[in-house]
């Protein structure tokens, strides 16, 4: 059975949010991509504390499109170093689940 993962992103505002997520689900690297708006970041960058508002992706993927999701943000993504962060879903309500791997594999 293939593994769902959830991948955490975030970008600096929900016009790229939104792009990405597009993308994303467009050429079903993702199920499903949820964007939370306004979140305050806090984070060291080249030897400063920086602080600014971020927006958050949560996308819903299987593991063997990780490689091909993690490209196409990097491809999209105004960072130098964008947020990636994939972490596997170790259980769930196995209808949601099969929904995400029929529309991403």
């Amino acid at each position: 059975m293939t593994t769902i993962h959830l991948v955490y992103m975030t970008t600096s505002d929900k016009a790229e949010a939104r792009k990405i997520g597009m993308a994303l689900v467009e050429s079903h690297l993702a199920a499903c991509v949820n964007i939370i708006d306004q979140m305050s970041s806090l984070y060291r960058w080249e030897g400063k504390i920086q602080e600014d508002q971020e927006v958050v992706l949560i996308a819903k993927t299987t593991e063997k499109k990780l490689p091909a999701l993690k490209r196409k943000v990097k491809a999209m993504h105004s960072y130098e170093c964008p947020c990636i962060v994939c972490l596997p879903v170790t259980d769930g309500y196995e209808p949601f689940l099969q929904w995400i791997r029929e529309h991403v594999d």
